[in-house]
């Protein structure tokens, strides 16, 4: 396992990092399993591991606290909060008010008292940077949260962040975590540039692509992967998009081939290539899962096979930009669009 220093924090976290969207109701994982997959993860020197507070509703922080009990100090621990939990209006977004309630509930069921990373899920366009701000760094003055950071925000939003953070003299975002892969390439071409200028942490989740990079999703097979069964329309190869990806995945496989390795190997080796990259989540369903993605930790990919992924994928594309999860609201909402 390789070590890195989590932007300008000091704290060194391995370049993979465990993700627990997958542990309870959405993996269709017990409890035993999560905690035979942690303590796999740390054998296997994974120090960081990531969940949310809506992941199965709660169940993920709750599984994670269980597993992780007795050893805690040795672990970075990261969640989230942003996305709607229940039907309640104000039970979601990034404002005061439902950040520090929120908070207090991810320690109680995450039964620590603090995290090393709390992490906005995503851009809140109805509350304002020195709202969140003010209110993260009150909670981090408190001893709540070590760190925070921001999860898949557009470019300019991340750089609004950080000048309203210098302006109001507030503790700024110290990591973003955005969604990176050989498939989705777009934000070398603003975000991570931007994280470079501002020295931030970057943990990129769905390095496998939602399966597609897993080696399980290949020409003439039918799809069955975990995902592709409550996301059918994202694996439909008669949707042009995913034509493209299916494409590109047989002609990476050959690159895969010639350099012996596995296509997980040369997923994550390719993400944490970059050099703003700090670690990639993986988020395994199984123990299998787990031990073919840790089998990458320590791949290093030549220049050649980096140039040979260029050529199929080029720097800055997104072969499914419709996925994107940072797009603009005035780009989904006509309405923001017009007088």
């Amino acid at each position: 396992m390789q070590y890195r220093t989590l932007g300008r924090t000091g704290v060194q976290v391995s370049s993979l990092a465990l993700g627990a969207m997958n542990f309870g109701a959405i993996g269709r994982t017990t409890q035993d399993d999560a905690t035979a997959i942690v303590d796999a993860a740390l054998e296997g020197g994974i120090n960081v591991i990531d969940t949310a507070d809506m992941y199965s509703d709660g169940q993920s922080e709750e599984m994670v606290g269980k597993a992780i009990a007795g050893r805690r100090d040795d672990i970075v621990l990261a969640t989230k909060a942003n996305m709607p939990m229940g039907d309640e209006r104000n039970h979601q977004g990034s404002s005061r008010r439902w950040l520090v309630t929120e908070l207090d509930n991810s320690l109680r069921r995450l039964g620590v008292d603090h995290v090393d990373l709390y992490q906005i899920h995503r851009w809140d366009p109805r509350t304002s940077d020195e709202e969140t701000l003010s209110a993260l760094t009150d909670l981090q003055r408190a001893g709540k949260i070590r760190y925070f950071g921001s999860s898949t925000f557009p470019a300019y939003r991340i750089v609004q962040a950080q000048w309203a953070a210098r302006d109001n003299h507030l503790s700024r975002y110290v990591t973003e975590q955005p969604s990176y892969s050989i498939l989705q390439r777009g934000i070398e071409a603003d975000v991570l540039p931007v994280t470079e200028e501002y020295g931030l942490g970057v943990l990129v989740w769905s390095p496998l692509a939602s399966g597609w990079l897993s080696g399980a999703i290949r020409e003439g097979r039918d799809v069955t992967t975990s995902r592709s069964t409550f996301m059918p329309q994202r694996f439909d190869t008669a949707v042009p998009a995913n034509r493209s990806r299916l494409d590109a995945v047989e002609r990476l496989a050959k690159v895969a081939d010639e350099a012996g390795l596995t296509m997980i190997q040369l997923a994550l080796g390719f993400v944490t290539a970059h050099p703003a990259v700090t670690c990639a989540l993986i988020g395994p369903r199984t123990l299998e899962h787990l031990h073919s993605q840790l089998a990458a930790a320590d791949t290093v990919l030549s220049a050649d096979v980096l140039d040979a992924i260029d050529e199929i994928v080029a720097p800055g594309t997104d072969l499914a930009p419709h996925e994107k999860f940072d797009t603009p609201p005035a780009l989904l909402d006509p309405a923001l669009r017009r007088r």
